[in-house]
C-alpha cells in the first residue's frame, strides 16, 4: 500500500519544491483529483507516501467522524480501529494532508495510551524521529494535536483516576519530555523552521500547564484576529515543572536567533508569555537575561542598541512583548537609559511605533508615564502627520487609565486640530476628532471667518477617530465633547448613528452622561427613532440608549416609535426594537409597562450604586 514519490527539483536551501499540478511539461493536461493520486505535493523526493487506497480511507474515516457516534462504547471500538490502521505507519499518515487532518480530529477522542502509542511510533526508538515529523507541514499539526492531550487526562479529578489511567498517561508524559529533548537537541533548527516552530511553541504550552485554542488552518476573522488567544490552566506532572526550566535555559542558549529570525521570535515570546502566567520568578529571569543580551550588542558609540532593535521586524515584537510583561523597574531603566528623548523619533517610525504604543500603556499605572507623557505630546502633531494614530489613541487611553494629564491631552489634540483659537471653534472639535482632519480642511477653509461656524454636513468618520473619541469619553472633563455633540444637526446624528465607527461614538456620549445631559442629546435626536430603529447600527445604539434611559425617557421614544407600528414589525432589525422595548406592551397596558420599566430602573440603579 506504500508508494515512492516522483523526485523533486532541490530549491535553494535544500528545500523541496512544490510543483503545480500542471507542472509536467505536458500543459497541465493531467490533475490530481483531491488526494487519490496520492499527497506528491508534500513529498520529499524519494519519500515514501501514502498511495491512493490508504488517502480515500482516512477520507471516509474523516467523514465519519462528522457524523458522530450514539454512545462512547461505538465511539472507542472506531478509534481503536482506526489507530489500528495507522499502526506501523504512522509517520506517512502524519505527513498526509488528509491523513493528518483526519488524526488531528481522531487524537481529541483517543484515550492517552493510545496518543501515547501514536507519539510513540512517530518518534521511533530514541525519539530521533520527531524532528522529520515536526517539521514537517502536516505532521506537526498531528504532534500537536498529540500532546495537547495532555490537559485532558491532568484535568481529570484523583479519585476519578485509576491506577490504568495513571499508567496510559505515563506513557504520554514520557513521550513529552521526549519530543522535549529532541528539541532541545536541535533547538536552533526547530525554532528557526516555519512548522517546527509552531510545534516548540505548543510544546513550551505543555509543559507550563495552560493551552489556548488549538491552531486551525481557517484565517481568523477580522474581530478574533488582533484578540490574544484565551488560556485555560490545567495540573502538570512534575517531570514537566523541570523540563520546562531545561528547555528555557536552552532557548536562551540561543537568544540570538530570536533578534535576527522571525520565526524563532515567535517561540521567544510564547516562552515568556506562558512563563509570566505560570512562572512569574522564572519570566523575571528571562525578561532580564535577554534585555542584557540586546543592550550589550554593539551600535554607534552613545547610541543604544536597542534603538536597532526596535525597528527591526523580527526584533520589535520581541521587545514589545517584553514591554507588555515588565516589571516596574525594567520598565523605568529600559526608559531611563535607552529611549529618553528618543520616543518621538521612535513614534514616527513605521515599526518602531508599535513597542513605543506598547510602553505608553505599559506605564499608565506608574509614575514614569508623566514623563513619557511630557517627552510625546511635544510630537503630536508630527505622529498624526505620520499617520501613527495608535500612538495618539494609546496616549489617550493611558490618560483616562491614570487619570493624569487628561487637560493637556485635550488641550494639544484642540492645537492640534486647528479648533483651540478662536474659541468659537470648540464646537466643531467632535466630527474634527472623528474624521483626524483639520479645521481648514473639514470645513475647507484657509482662514478664521469671525465667530461664523461653516455648516458641513457629517462625514469622513474613521476608525481610528472613533477610538480617540471613545477615549476621550472616559475623560473626568467632557463638557467640550458633549457641548459639540449638541451641535450636531438630527440629520448629522442619524449619519452618526448609522455609521460603523461613529455608531460607538454616539453609544459611548449618550450612555456615559448623567440624566439631564443625556436628555439634553436625546431631544436632538427627536423624530430620527423610527430611522434609527430600522438600521443594523443604529437599532443597537438605540437599544445602548434605551438601557441607560430614564423612565421618562423611554416613555418619549416609546411614543414616538408606536404610530410607525407596521414599518416597525415588518423591518429586519426594528422588529427586535419593538420586542425589546414590550412596545405592544406600552400601547395596551401603559400602566403595567410603566410599572415594569419604573421597576427595572430602581434595580439599575441600585446596582450602578453598588459597583461605585
Amino acid at each position: 500500500m506504500l508508494a515512492k514519490a516522483e523526485e523533486r527539483k532541490p530549491r535553494k536551501g535544500g528545500e523541496k519544491k512544490r510543483r503545480h499540478p500542471g507542472d509536467n511539461g505536458q500543459g497541465g493536461e493531467k490533475k490530481r483529483r483531491g488526494g487519490e493520486e496520492g499527497e506528491a505535493g508534500q513529498g520529499d523526493g524519494g519519500r515514501k507516501r501514502l498511495d491512493a487506497l490508504s488517502v480515500g480511507y482516512f477520507r471516509r474515516v474523516g467523514e465519519r467522524l462528522g457524523e458522530g457516534f450514539e454512545d462512547d462504547e461505538e465511539r472507542e471500538m472506531f478509534v481503536e480501529n482506526v489507530l489500528t490502521e495507522v499502526k506501523g505507519k504512522a509517520s506517512l499518515v502524519a505527513m498526509d494532508q488528509t491523513g493528518s487532518i483526519t488524526l488531528q480530529r481522531l487524537l481529541p477522542l483517543s484515550s492517552p495510551d493510545q496518543v501515547g502509542e501514536v507519539l510513540t511510533e512517530l518518534g521511533g526508538e530514541s525519539g530521533s524521529e520527531f524532528k522529520a515529523v515536526s517539521c514537517d507541514r502536516c505532521g506537526g499539526h498531528v504532534v500537536e494535536s498529540a500532546i495537547r492531550q495532555v490537559s485532558r487526562w491532568m484535568e481529570k479529578k484523583p479519585s476519578a483516576t485509576t491506577e490504568e489511567d495513571e499508567e496510559s498517561a505515563g506513557v504520554l508524559e514520557t513521550q513529552v519530555l521526549s519530543l522535549s529533548q529532541v528539541v532541545r537537541d536541535n533547538t536552533a533548527d526547530f525554532i528557526k523552521h516555519t512548522h517546527g516552530s509552531h510545534v516548540v511553541r505548543t510544546l513550551l504550552h505543555v509543559l507550563a500547564g495552560c493551552l489556548g485554542p488549538p491552531r486551525t488552518e481557517s484565517r481568523p476573522g477580522a474581530k478574533e484576529r488582533n484578540v490574544a488567544p484565551q488560556l485555560t490552566d490545567f495540573e502538570i506532572p512534575t517531570s514537566f515543572w523541570y523540563e520546562l526550566k531545561n528547555l528555557t535555559e536552552t532557548l536562551m542558549d540561543n537568544v540570538n536567533l530570536s533578534v535576527t529570525d522571525a520565526v524563532a521570535s515567535t517561540v521567544f515570546q510564547t516562552m515568556l508569555t506562558v512563563c509570566h502566567r505560570k512562572r512569574p520568578k522564572l519570566c523575571k529571569q528571562l525578561l532580564k537575561s535577554i534585555m542584557e543580551y540586546l543592550t550589550s550588542r554593539s551600535a554607534a558609540p552613545g547610541v543604544s542598541p536597542l534603538l536597532v532593535f526596535l525597528k527591526d521586524q523580527a526584533s520589535s515584537h520581541l521587545i514589545e512583548t517584553i514591554i507588555q510583561l515588565s516589571h516596574k523597574s525594567l520598565l523605568r531603566n529600559l526608559y531611563k537609559n535607552h529611549l529618553k528623548g528618543q520616543l518621538v523619533n521612535l513614534a514616527l517610525h513605521p515599526i518602531a511605533n508599535f513597542p513605543v504604543q506598547r510602553l505608553t500603556a505599559a506605564s499608565a499605572k506608574y509614575k514614569m508615564f508623566l514623563t513619557l507623557f511630557d517627552e510625546l505630546v511635544q510630537g503630536v502633531e508630527a505622529i498624526l502627520a505620520a499617520g501613527h494614530m495608535g500612538v495618539i489613541v494609546q496616549m489617550a487611553e493611558s490618560c483616562a487609565e491614570s487619570e493624569e494629564k487628561q487637560d493637556d491631552m485635550m488641550q494639544c489634540l484642540l492645537h492640534a486640530f486647528h479648533c483651540a483659537e478662536p474659541g468659537s471653534r470648540h464646537t466643531s472639535c467632535l466630527p474634527l476628532f472623528m474624521s483626524l482632519l483639520t479645521y481648514e480642511v473639514y470645513y475647507h477653509s484657509d482662514t478664521a471667518e469671525g465667530s461664523i461656524q461653516p455648516q458641513v454636513p457629517l462625514s469622513s468618520i474613521c476608525y481610528h477617530g472613533s477610538r480617540l473619541v471613545q477615549t476621550l469619553a472616559r475623560f473626568k472633563e467632557r463638557s467640550l465633547l458633549l457641548s459639540s455633540l449638541r451641535t450636531l444637526t438630527p440629520a448629522d446624528l442619524l449619519t452618526l448613528a448609522s455609521d460603523p465607527s461613529g455608531s460607538h461614538v454616539l453609544q459611548a456620549l449618550i450612555t456615559t452622561s448623567s440624566d439631564k445631559g443625556r436628555g439634553k442629546i436625546l431631544k436632538r435626536l427627536e423624530g430620527q427613532y423610527v430611522q434609527m430603529a430600522c438600521s443594523r447600527l443604529g437599532s443597537r445604539v438605540l437599544e445602548a440608549v434605551w438601557n441607560s434611559a430614564s423612565v421618562s425617557q423611554r416613555q418619549s421614544i416609546a411614543q414616538e416609535l408606536v404610530p410607525s407600528e407596521s414599518q416597525l414589525r415588518s423591518d429586519q432589525f426594528a422588529r427586535h426594537v419593538w420586542a425589546k422595548f414590550a412596545l405592544s406592551h406600552f400601547i395596551h397596558r401603559r400602566a403595567h409597562w410603566q410599572e415594569i420599566q419604573s421597576g427595572e430602573s430602581k434595580k439599575r440603579k441600585l446596582f450602578s450604586d453598588i459597583l461605585e
